[in-house]
């Protein structure tokens, strides 16, 4: 028997609608995503549960797994060198007067009052807690509200889980059958893959020892397992550790090497359609969105917890984003939640040419 973690947690099944694993008359471990809200998109299959009891809370994370893939592969940005120099130069030329040097341009603050109190007033009614960051990794500006939550990751610990993966085995390097399972964990959210991915890692202390050297500061893995699943859904972090992971996906200084980078990149920018919410709400035309998302229900009552993280790429520009919910009702509630947060905090970062 594995040893259960302190914390009491139970993942229960998903609600009708995430189709239950009827023919097999138990619950499935590969789920199925939940709707996006106005979408008629809905798909049937499996769900999946783990629980595990003990004093305290306890939790649900059921993971889905619908419709077809979005967009592809990464494209890498060019890198433009200098211009190449041709043909001699001339032997003796006067003197020209030098041009005055261009100040770079001003960066512009983050009206930080301005997007708290619009998320404040967003927020009014629903249920909390909610936590949020959106950082520009191009120029540094940031804007983070209630920064000092800890709050579960729920299947957002996946990218972090093959992160780990890769820091010690290079994708080309690794079995076809581990590759199968890193597409299916990041694409699909497939439970069982994050498991045998987790158990190879070396579970909640190799999850840890990743986000070290990650810079990761408030997020370490928690041992034992969930009755049926390994514990990596009930992980807590911080917006600030969610945002640095993305950081280390297209840092030069990253310790993940750039091709590895690229598959991570690649994978989360082929979530499957009906798993693409959150962080893509807040894009514009013509953006690039990279994202994982988490959704994970309470059985002690019946709430849900709602996360997306990710990044926008365009116009130069890297915006890491992360935000975390919990207290939900519905799990659309939630999602509704989380892309308005990220829409209402990326306004003020640039505007969406018309």
């Amino acid at each position: 028997m594995r040893t259960l973690p302190r914390l009491a947690i139970a993942l229960a099944l998903l609600p009708p609608l995430l189709a239950p694993d009827t023919a097999a008359g138990t619950a499935a471990l590969t789920p199925h995503a939940p709707p996006r809200p106005g979408s008629a998109h809905v798909a049937q299959g499996p769900a999946s549960t783990h629980v595990v009891q003990g004093p305290g809370s306890t939790h649900v994370a059921p993971e889905p797994v619908t419709g077809r893939a979005a967009p592809g592969p990464v494209r890498m940005p060019h890198r433009l060198g200098p211009p190449a120099i041709t043909g001699k130069a001339p032997a003796e030329q006067p003197k020209a007067e030098q041009p005055k040097a261009v100040k770079p341009k001003a960066v512009k603050p983050v009206p930080t009052k301005k997007i708290t109190e619009r998320l404040d007033r967003f927020l009014a009614g629903r249920p909390g807690p909610v936590t949020a960051m959106v950082k520009d990794l191009t120029t540094g500006r940031v804007y983070r509200y209630h920064p000092g939550e800890r709050l579960i990751t729920a299947s957002t610990a996946k990218v972090q889980i093959l992160m780990a993966l890769l820091l010690g085995t290079p994708w080309r390097e690794l079995p076809e059958s581990v590759r199968h399972d890193a597409e299916l964990m990041i694409r699909y959210s497939d439970n069982h893959a994050a498991d045998r991915l987790w158990l190879r890692i070396g579970g909640a202390a190799g999850f840890t020892g990743a986000g070290r050297r990650f810079g990761l500061k408030h997020t370490r893995g928690v041992p034992g397992d969930c009755v049926d699943l390994y514990c990596w859904g009930i992980t807590e972090t911080s917006v600030d550790d969610q945002v640095r992971l993305m950081k280390a996906l297209v840092s030069g200084k990253s310790p993940l090497k750039v091709k590895e980078r690229a598959r991570v990149l690649r994978l989360m920018g082929a979530v499957v359609r009906g798993q693409d919410w959150g962080v893509s709400a807040a894009a514009c035309a013509g953006e690039r969105v990279r994202l994982k998302n988490g959704w994970l229900k309470r059985v002690s009552n019946g709430r849900w917890a709602t996360v997306s993280v990710g990044l926008i790429r365009g116009r130069g520009h890297d915006y890491a984003v992360a935000v975390l919910t919990e207290g939900s009702a519905e799990v659309g509630d939630g999602i509704a939640t989380v892309e308005g947060v990220a829409a209402r905090i990326m306004r003020d970062f640039r505007k969406c040419r018309a």
